[in-house]
């Protein structure tokens, strides 16, 4: 285990309208608010034709493969990840949320794109005095958090 201490700075609440695009409009936020490092938590709606990953083909091979999931129809969405810069200095998402309909739940990392339907909320909690950063890994290709 590693890790670093911080501290909680400014509190977001942010509000993305019908077809903004997750990641994405997040990080270009962060980046726009000056916030490196921080926590978030999203709650709504996300679009048809959304895409997440939903595991990789086989937990063994390195790098490893994802396994890719395009959502059929609106979903309920919760999410939560984090926000940390990567070797350049810009904010990067990672977040895993669970979309379900109908009774049926899928669950991955939105890192392929997701987008708002109708409304999606997004509390973002910056961390501060903190050094955190994602690096990235030469045996996953990932760009891992480097506490």
């Amino acid at each position: 285990m590693k890790y670093s201490e911080g501290k909680i700075g400014r509190v977001f609440v942010i509000k993305f309208e019908d077809g903004d695009r997750l990641p994405e409009a997040l990080e270009e936020f962060a980046a726009d608010h000056n916030v490196l490092r921080g926590t978030c938590i999203m709650v709504g709606g996300i679009a048809d034709g959304s895409k997440i990953v939903v595991g990789p083909e086989d937990g063994n091979v390195r790098p490893p493969v994802p396994i890719p999931f395009e959502i059929s129809g609106a979903h309920e969405v919760a999410g939560v990840g984090t926000l940390f810069p990567n070797s350049e200095g810009k904010p990067v998402l990672h977040m895993h949320a669970a979309l379900g309909r109908e009774g049926r739940t899928h669950t991955g990392c939105i890192r392929l794109g997701v987008e708002a339907w109708l409304v999606t909320e997004v509390i973002l909690l910056e961390i501060i005095n903190n050094t955190a950063q994602r690096v990235i890994d030469p045996e996953t290709g990932f760009e891992l958090l480097e506490p």
